[in-house]
């Protein structure tokens, strides 16, 4: 299973960005995607899921109403819309899979993870 992170960059508080994570490997409408960030000096952490249908979705408290996770599984691609960005939201960010049936926040719940793209919001 491969997972390739990519659209990450330096834009101004604010801005807005689209992440993009493609998948190979496995039957990618059968997964649960999640969305997870790091930023320097802290734990890795949940910011949304969406299910293999695309029909739930779940976000981290601190993106709700800015972020959007959606997929394309003709495309086997994950995306993570990201909207009023701020400085806090500074993270490499990663994709992940889990064979759930529903969308969850728990990192330990995801099998497979990918190299990240680092998003930094300058104020």
């Amino acid at each position: 299973v491969q997972l390739q992170a990519s659209g990450g960059g330096l834009v101004q508080a604010g801005g807005s960005l689209r992440l993009s994570c493609a998948a190979s490997g496995l039957t990618f409408s059968s997964y649960v995607m999640g969305w997870f960030r790091q930023a320097p000096g802290k734990e890795r952490e949940f910011v949304a899921a969406i299910s293999w249908s695309g029909g739930s979705t779940y976000y981290a408290d601190s993106v709700k109403g800015r972020f959007t996770i959606s997929r394309d599984n003709a495309k086997n691609t994950v995306y993570l819309q990201m909207d009023s960005l701020k400085p806090e939201d500074t993270a490499v960010y990663s994709c992940a899979t889990s064979g759930l049936v529903h969308p969850s926040p728990l990192l330990h719940r995801y099998d497979y993870w990918g190299q990240g793209t680092l998003v930094t919001v300058s104020s």
